[in-house]
């Protein structure tokens, strides 16, 4: 029973993706995202190492002071590729998602090379290097520590929390955006203020990439 049930979600979603793809304007809107994601891959290194060369100014945080200054990599390495990975097999699922996924990424990313330029920051005192081997080959030649104002890692995980359309599913986004708020804090490489607005400028992301979408 568990084999047929098996095949036939195998060919309701083969039937899913092949009448999506079959619609031309979806193919037009995937093809532009894909060119303009191509186009934005030799940007983020250029970028990122422009920001990492210009001095920003540092605040007194009153939240972040109070927090002490630790090492976990491993946990924001885990919850950003674990969620990233699940996310894509809800896509998978649901064909409709991809678009919206893929404009969210893209106006995401964008809006922060605007905040960043417009709120140049220097790095929190005790700041730990996040390791993420992966992350890292879009930054370039040395470690970025200034792509501070807003925390793209937090803002990824309540994209995703945007996105998935299962009450479940979100409920584990948004679990996992709380925590990723506190642990990039913990590791000291944002501020509160990066956190907290990532939420507001994420959603306001998400309106404009449905659109496109």
């Amino acid at each position: 029973m568990s084999n047929k049930r098996t095949r036939l979600g195998s060919v309701f979603l083969a039937r899913r993706w092949v009448l999506t793809w079959q619609a031309p304007l979806f193919k037009q809107k995937l093809a532009m995202a894909v060119v303009i994601l191509l186009c934005l891959t030799p940007v983020f290194p250029m970028f990122y190492q422009f920001i990492e060369r210009r001095e920003g100014i540092a605040y007194n945080d009153t939240l972040l002071n109070l927090i002490p200054s630790i090492d976990v990599s491993i946990p924001i390495f885990m919850i950003t590729w674990g969620m990233a990975l699940f996310t894509l097999t809800r896509v998978i699922q649901t064909p409709s998602l991809l678009l919206s996924l893929l404009y969210g990424v893209i106006v995401l990313n964008i809006s922060r090379f605007i905040t960043i330029s417009l709120v140049p920051l220097n790095p929190p005192a005790g700041l730990i290097d996040i390791w993420d081997p992966i992350t890292d080959m879009f930054y370039g030649d040395t470690y970025v520590t200034k792509d501070l104002f807003y925390s793209g890692h937090t803002a990824t995980q309540f994209l995703f929390f945007l996105l998935l359309p299962k009450k479940s599913d979100k409920l584990l986004a948004l679990i996992t955006t709380i925590l990723m708020g506190v642990l990039v804090m913990v590791q000291h490489v944002h501020y509160t203020i990066d956190v907290v607005f990532a939420p507001p400028l994420t959603y306001l992301c998400y309106l404009l990439a449905r659109r496109m979408a």
